[in-house]
């Protein structure tokens, strides 16, 4: 990504920049119970972003905001950081909605298919680094800034413009959000990520840090990864595997990752089908392939889709679980997504060669 901040003149009209935060403040205060709704399976950035909303709100009205999430918490790391940070997180589904005067939403959308909040509900605050789904025109405050690489990046302005402090694990917590949304600086980032990381990086705890990027996995970690490499097909340049049933909806996204890393690999997609749902990432080494479109026409009247230019997902509901119907659904969604990259299309050969 070019190294340039989104200005506010480039901004929807209804957004606000971090140097108007004192409106947020003074139109939630007194409003009642605070919710902050984050993307389900919150990765590091949409929990690190609600936490710091969180502690913005608490700082300057008093009232400690509730944090949600729908799914679970399943990728090592991830669970790591909300215990080693000791993060109070609610899942959703055990929530009143009746019971909050305001109610927030950070790194997600409404209606975009991968948070648990209903679309017929009130949402008040929305602060997203994803490009915007439709006009927010009728929420209070959007501010939503594709041009950014992480949701934390904006939270960490909120802070610095109201001068609140940031303690010890705050910090680590949106510096690990920002180091693995971004790539440690390699994919997708602004001149503000980089700012915030490198402000934040000295007041972050090393060894959580540490611990973070190296943390315990269980045997079945290891068994996903075979599962991933022994069903890998080449075509040309796109990579394609799929893990079947997976315990953990992680797991999508990082095996899309690590196999990005194959020698003439361009784009990568995995699936994944987890209690009825079949999860889709996709990858890319371009930085001008704007998957987050491309997989939003690959699912066009099968599910629901978003992201940015070199990463992206979707979820298509109620998939059956025999796995004839996965591998045929795998071959479809390969056709449709080399299809509109455009590319030619290739035979499929096994990225690793039978033994024997």
């Amino acid at each position: 990504m070019a190294d340039n901040v989104l200005d506010t003149d480039e901004m929807p009209q209804h957004c606000c920049g971090s140097a108007l935060v004192e409106p947020l403040i003074d139109w939630v205060r007194g409003k009642g119970r605070i919710l902050i709704v984050t993307h389900d399976n919150p990765d590091p950035d949409a929990l690190a972003a609600a936490i710091a909303l969180r502690h913005l709100l608490l700082m300057g009205t008093g009232e400690t905001a509730v944090v949600a999430f729908g799914g679970v918490i399943g990728r090592s790391e991830n669970r790591l950081m909300v215990d080693a940070l000791e993060l109070e997180l609610v899942p959703i589904a055990e929530l009143n909605f009746d019971d909050f005067g305001v109610v927030c939403m950070v790194d997600t959308q409404p209606g975009t298919g991968n948070n648990s909040y209903p679309v017929d509900r009130p949402l008040h605050l929305l602060i997203d680094h994803h490009p915007p789904r439709r006009d927010y025109s009728d929420i209070y405050w959007a501010d939503i800034r594709p041009n950014y690489g992480a949701s934390a990046t904006i939270l960490y302005e909120y802070l610095r413009a109201r001068e609140v402090y940031i303690g010890t694990r705050l910090a680590t917590c949106l510096f690990y959000a920002i180091k693995s949304e971004t790539q440690d600086l390699g994919r997708e980032w602004s001149k503000a990520d980089r700012d915030a990381y490198l402000h934040l990086l000295p007041l972050a705890n090393n060894a959580i840090l540490y611990r973070l990027s190296h943390p315990p996995v269980p045997n079945d970690y290891y068994s996903t990864f075979h599962r991933a490499i022994d069903s890998a097909t080449l075509y040309g340049k796109v990579l394609v595997f799929n893990l079947y049933q997976i315990e953990n909806p992680d797991l999508v996204a990082e095996l899309a990752d690590f196999l990005l890393r194959q020698q003439k690999v361009v784009f990568v997609m995995g699936l994944g089908w987890y209690h009825g749902d079949e999860l889709i990432s996709v990858r890319t080494t371009d930085p001008g392939a704007s998957l987050g479109t491309v997989i939003q026409k690959m699912l066009d009247g099968m599910g629901t889709a978003g992201g940015h230019g070199m990463m992206a997902g979707g979820q298509i509901r109620g998939v059956a679980e025999d796995k004839a119907t996965q591998k045929e659904l795998e071959h479809l969604l390969t056709r449709r997504f080399i299809k509109i990259l455009g590319l030619q299309t290739e035979p499929g050969v096994a990225l690793l060669e039978p033994e024997g």
